[in-house]
């Protein structure tokens, strides 16, 4: 990876849904949830501080639900499954990021009522395009649907994206290889938390 290419003159980390309700002790998800903990969630609380020190800005992306889950989706089993005792709502600790991940004062908040992934689902692009974001550097869960998601997008949007290996998550693990090395790697910049603190610092 060029030093160049996340320069924090035009680089952001977006977070995806590193909290309670996705990767908290209470997840909906326990499997993912333990799966990010193994490697994914220490590494991004490495990342972010050094990543502020060097001036990348920091954008973290929750999702969250009414209780009666109007506005929200129902066309697809995962939102079935992602509404099964699992509280989101604005202000629950489901809801809210995880405290080891901030918020600092200088971070951005998002939040989504709706869709798979943040590019769609809130201001994200408008908001890295006022702060002269070219390069996206993806953290947080899941391999499985919205890591993608937010990767194709941003792609689609004519950002670059680089993305940390360890700074994420999906399960199976094996799954979360197999799209790391035979999707993303074609959308990505695939790198590793160390490759970027030593960019940053």
């Amino acid at each position: 990876m060029k030093p160049e290419l996340v320069n924090p003159a035009h680089t952001a980390i977006v977070t995806q849904e590193l909290q309670g309700a996705v990767v908290g002790p209470d997840a909906g998800l326990a499997a993912l949830a333990r799966e990010a903990e193994r490697e994914a969630l220490p590494n991004i609380a490495r990342l972010l501080p050094v990543a502020r020190t060097a001036g990348v800005k920091v954008v973290h992306c929750l999702v969250q639900r009414r209780p009666d889950g109007l506005g929200a989706n129902h066309n697809a089993k995962l939102f079935a499954i992602g509404a099964s005792g699992v509280d989101i709502t604005p202000g629950s600790p489901g809801a809210t990021l995880l405290p080891q991940f901030g918020p600092e004062p200088t971070d951005l908040m998002l939040s989504r009522w709706h869709g798979l992934g943040p590019m769609g689902g809130t201001d994200l692009d408008a908001i890295l395009r006022n702060l002269g974001v070219t390069t996206i550097v993806a953290v947080g869960v899941s391999l499985n649907v919205a890591i993608p998601n937010l990767v194709m997008d941003a792609v689609n949007a004519a950002y670059r994206v680089v993305l940390p290996r360890d700074a994420v998550a999906g399960v199976p693990t094996e799954y979360g290889t197999a799209i790391i090395d035979n999707t993303l790697s074609l959308l990505t910049t695939v790198t590793t938390t160390d490759e970027l603190i030593s960019a940053w610092t």
